[in-house]
């Protein structure tokens, strides 16, 4: 830091390398250098943690930042290192020595942040600890861990109020998501009779773009859609753990990097799952729930659920990991009939009392409604969370306004069919009667003698299953879990059934996926080599020093970088991200890249292949060969096949995969065979 005197300012672009706060960062920043009791609702990607750790900066003292995971408290600390700031972590993760020399810096008084695992606070001695090392702010990250009614409660929170009384020193409290009953329980249960200034920030991120798909194959349609962001790390959410490892193994089939991830895993595994996703570019994790809170990753560059999500709030937290840097990330949410009909039973079938399971589909209702929204996508989300806006531009119905059409009088067939058969039947059985077909079942109860029986015949079964689908969206019709899941009526369907209210669905929501989708790239055409040797020399750097790609830069600094091409350190200096002590470090190192000399003609033997298929597959056999040049883990002797044979080997095509060992030898087959072999096989 310049000066004597550090500002906010100075401190949020020399340490941070930022030339101005987010929206409300600079006031909360403020209230918190100034000790004011602080609850900050912020989205997630919204810039909080930058709300504590620069306060800490300016603060005198120790700052402790409660946190849940000790994977985030690593990056962090990480990160902070990385940019010459004091910072430590005590949790269960440290090794003897790392524990010692945290307790000597903290008794040298050298430390400026200091991380915990809630869990800490349990044992005996931590208050007199901290009081002894000079504490003069607590900060809590992802309060809502608080919340007993949360899925992500966390018991050793309740203890923060009594540490913080114990202690007597302002508390800074920070969540993404928090609706109106989990703010309070945060205010009672971590600043008692204290006030906190509250800041409400806006929910809206305008760098995801926003999509959901009715499920129709839906392995190809996630496999589509990580083949289109190849190289691009990325999430994956599953409801069951079984699904996780075999949508990994399909994935990883499919020449991606894919790692599963679930809660029924060994501690070590998960551990090394989360270390990889944290080191490593373009790694897809495919995962439960118990995946990705407190992932402090920036360069997420999409999530998809391959499953519907628990409720509006789970939804919006789970895509909120991706793009957290700024630059743009995409989403995708597929949905069926099966994951309406879960969830609903979920909900009915908890131990929670009547009001909670009220409330639990009302917020599954907002979920739905979103899925099946005829308008912008963003406008339905924000809604929910009390904002108004425009079209958003950045969703899938914006960029392709659904089809629709007057669905009421078939919802009048199909909800007489579920009264006149009982509301004891699933929509398979009601698609018999209305479609007229005469099976064992229907016989053998009579329906196919009701009025109902075949008055449907003029819509086609999977017409019908989308129907009933946007019916339970709507909340029009329930499972009754007492009924096996047979399908009711819910007061909402009344008006519809008497004919005093009219219904409109969507007509676009089962369609075919396409075979070969479009490749998705964060920049432009001209600007895509560049970008590409930027990721290198910055997964270089990062192998060099142990840490994760995005710590030395974000992918949202290599994109600026790639768009403005600096000339000077200078020029480089004014890159988004890049602060004094980073710009010492590597500016020079990145400025060659940009500044490097023309790139070479290209080998006469790739030359021959201009224009025909085999040429693509060269460039992506080369592409391949300079990842594995030294290995997989970056650390082998240097490796390389000549321009000839590589044309050799792209001449092949699919159809002669069995050959590639044979013109590589042993040796070189060790090392790029496989790799090779998926290279052709995607061509």
């Amino acid at each position: 830091m310049d000066g004597d005197f550090p500002t906010a300012n100075s401190v949020l672009k020399d340490v941070f390398g930022f030339d101005g706060f987010r929206p409300m960062q600079a006031d909360i920043v403020s209230s918190v250098v100034e000790g004011r009791d602080t609850l900050a609702i912020l989205p997630t990607g919204g810039g909080k943690s930058l709300c504590f750790q620069l306060p800490a900066l300016l603060r005198p003292g120790l700052t402790v930042v409660i946190s849940p995971l000790i994977a985030l408290m690593r990056d962090q600390v990480r990160a902070l290192r990385e940019a010459g700031v004091a910072a430590a972590a005590l949790n269960s993760g440290n090794t003897e020595e790392e524990t010692t020399a945290v307790f000597d810096a903290l008794r040298a008084g050298t430390l400026k942040l200091l991380y915990m695992a809630p869990e800490r606070l349990a044992s005996g001695g931590t208050d007199r600890m901290l009081a002894e090392a000079g504490v003069t702010l607590l900060a809590v990250d992802e309060a809502h861990c608080v919340s007993q009614w949360g899925h992500d409660f966390r018991p050793d929170y309740l203890r923060i109020g009594a540490l913080r009384d114990a202690l007597d020193v302002p508390l800074a409290a920070f969540t993404a998501t928090a609706d109106e009953e989990t703010r309070a329980e945060i205010v009672s249960r971590l600043f008692g009779d204290t006030n906190p200034r509250v800041f409400l920030g806006g929910f809206d991120r305008p760098n995801i773009h926003l999509a959901f798909a009715a499920k129709n194959k839906p392995r190809e349609q996630i496999l589509n859609f990580a083949a289109a962001r190849k190289g691009q790390s990325g999430i994956v959410y599953c409801g069951t753990r079984a699904k996780t490892e075999t949508l990994a193994e399909a994935l990883t089939d499919a020449g991606h990097r894919s790692l599963a991830y679930h809660g029924g895993m060994e501690p070590d595994v998960r551990r090394e799952v989360e270390r990889a996703f944290q080191v490593e570019d373009g790694l897809i994790v495919v995962a439960t729930v118990a995946f990705g809170m407190g992932i402090d990753k920036p360069d997420i560059r999409w999530v998809a659920h391959a499953d519907l999500p628990k409720s509006i709030e789970a939804y919006y937290q789970e895509i909120g990991r991706a793009g957290r840097d700024g630059a743009p990330a995409e989403t995708l949410t597929l949905f069926g009939a099966d994951d309406i009909r879960y969830r609903r039973m979920q909900i009915d079938e908890g131990l929670a009392p009547p009001e909670r399971r009220m409330a639990d589909h009302g917020r599954l209702n907002a979920l739905l409604g979103l899925a099946e929204a005829q308008v912008c996508r963003r406008q339905s989300l924000l809604s929910y969370f009390g904002e108004n806006r425009e079209p958003c531009g950045a969703c899938d119905l914006c960029d392709k306004p659904p089809e629709t059409f007057d669905a009421t009088e078939p919802v009048q067939k199909a909800l007489s069919a579920i009264l006149r058969t009982g509301e004891s039947y699933g929509a398979g059985h009601l698609t018999d009667v209305l479609c007229g077909t005469v099976t064992d079942k229907v016989r053998m109860r009579g329906h196919d003698e009701l009025p109902t029986f075949g008055v449907g015949q003029d819509i086609d079964r999977k017409q019908w299953s989308a129907i009933f689908r946007q019916m339970m969206g709507h909340d029009l019709i329930r499972p009754d879990p007492e009924r096996h899941g047979g399908l009711r009526i819910t007061h909402a369907a009344l008006p519809i059934l008497k004919g005093e209210d009219k219904v409109t669905f969507r007509s676009d929501t089962i369609e075919q996926t396409p075979r070969r989708p479009k490749v998705r790239t964060l920049v432009s055409d001209e600007d895509a080599p560049l970008l590409s040797a930027l990721k290198a020399k910055r997964r270089a750097l990062a192998e060099a020093a142990r840490v994760p790609a995005y710590v030395i830069f974000n992918d949202k600094t290599l994109i600026e970088i790639a768009e403005t091409r600096p000339k000077t350190l200078d020029d480089m200096a004014n890159i988004s991200g890049i602060g004094a002590k980073k710009l010492e470090r590597y500016g020079q190192s990145f400025l060659d890249v940009v500044m490097g000399e023309a790139p070479p003609k290209p080998h006469p033997a790739r030359r021959k292949l201009a224009g025909k298929p085999s040429g693509d597959i060269y460039d992506q056999l080369l592409s391949v060969q300079a990842e594995l040049s030294r290995g997989r883990d970056g650390t082998g002797k240097p490796m390389s096949c000549s321009a000839s044979l590589l044309a050799k080997i792209a001449a092949l095509g699919p159809d002669r995969i069995d050959q590639i060992h044979r013109l590589l030898g042993d040796r070189l087959a060790d090392r790029f065979g496989d790799a090779f072999a998926k290279v052709l096989a995607s061509a």
